[in-house]
């Protein structure tokens, strides 16, 4: 116990990064109690009752949440709306697919959710399909440092440290993903596992097979007159930032400052224009050693 407390770093400094990123430890995870208060997810976890046809987004930040959101919410809203005449145009896709802890429990302990498009136990009792998506965690570190300089002078190496050590929102990120990559391997009909790489690398196969688990697959007719790859370049990242409301606009309520801060690059790989190869060996070591035996590793 006493050399991995030492090659993870000391639990007094651990304490006092906590409490500058303002991080509460809750049921085993660190929360950014800043935005979401402990009482919200216990709102949500005593009150949330899960529908068989209801969709729910899962991820760490900085994972490709806002990417997946605008997907999700297109693929299952195609036959409503137009490019032309999507609220993506004027809203930012934290608004259509809010998030149950900072946006609905957060305002009321029993909000109405008959607007929502149809972790309690409730969610895993019932038949709701669950999409999680990861990224490599070193660019999460990289990303995740970027996204948070408005509210903190941290270093990246700062960051760094503190992920080691399973210290940031939501973590540690190791059981965060092993959690829901169990979920997909006992219940593949209810918990799709996706990757940000691999989203990255064949937009147009991922969003099919997006949109085969929520259960709006692309008929024959949409791939032929090209649906699936115009959701692809309406959601792209360029597309998306490129939108005034993302570009100026501010999500009502946000402790994030403008909605231009969800849109900084999306790349993968950029962690080795920042972290050093000892570092990422470092965590590589720390990762292979939590993750052994799952079957879930990262290239």
């Amino acid at each position: 116990m006493e050399s991995k407390e030492s090659s993870l770093g000391t639990p007094s400094a651990a304490a006092s990064n906590a409490d500058d990123l303002g991080l509460t430890q809750f049921q085993g995870f660190w929360i950014p109690s800043r935005s979401v208060p402990t009482s919200s997810i216990i709102a949500f976890q005593k009150n949330f009752q899960a529908l068989d046809d209801d969709i729910i987004v899962v991820s760490k930040p900085k994972s490709g949440t806002t990417w997946l959101k605008a997907l999700v919410f297109s693929i299952v809203n195609r036959h409503h709306y137009t490019f032309s005449n999507t609220p993506l145009n004027s809203t930012n896709p934290h608004l259509l697919v809010p998030y149950l802890d900072i946006h609905l429990y957060k305002k009321n302990p029993n909000p109405d959710l008959s607007t929502i498009s149809s972790q309690a136990d409730s969610i895993k009792r019932s038949n709701c399909r669950i999409v999680y998506i990861i990224r490599n965690p070193f660019d999460i570190i990289v990303s995740l440092w970027h996204f948070l300089r408005f509210m903190d002078d941290q270093s990246v190496e700062d960051h760094f440290e503190m992920f080691c050590r399973g210290e940031e929102g939501y973590g540690p990120f190791w059981d965060h993903a092993l959690g829901y990559w169990n979920m997909s391997l006992e219940k593949p009909s209810n918990v799709l596992f996706l990757r940000y790489e691999e989203l990255k690398e064949d937009p147009v196969a991922q969003t099919k097979r997006l949109a085969a688990f929520l259960g709006f697959p692309f008929s024959i007719e949409e791939e032929k007159t090209g649906m699936v790859n115009q959701i692809v370049d309406f959601c792209s990242f360029n597309n998306l930032k490129d939108l005034e409301v993302n570009k100026t606009g501010k999500n009502p309520g946000s402790i994030i400052p403008n909605n231009k801060l969800f849109f900084r690059s999306g790349k993968v790989g950029d962690y080795v224009n920042h972290l050093s190869p000892t570092a990422v060996e470092r965590l590589s070591n720390i990762l292979e050693e939590k993750l052994s035996g799952s079957g879930l590793t990262f290239k």
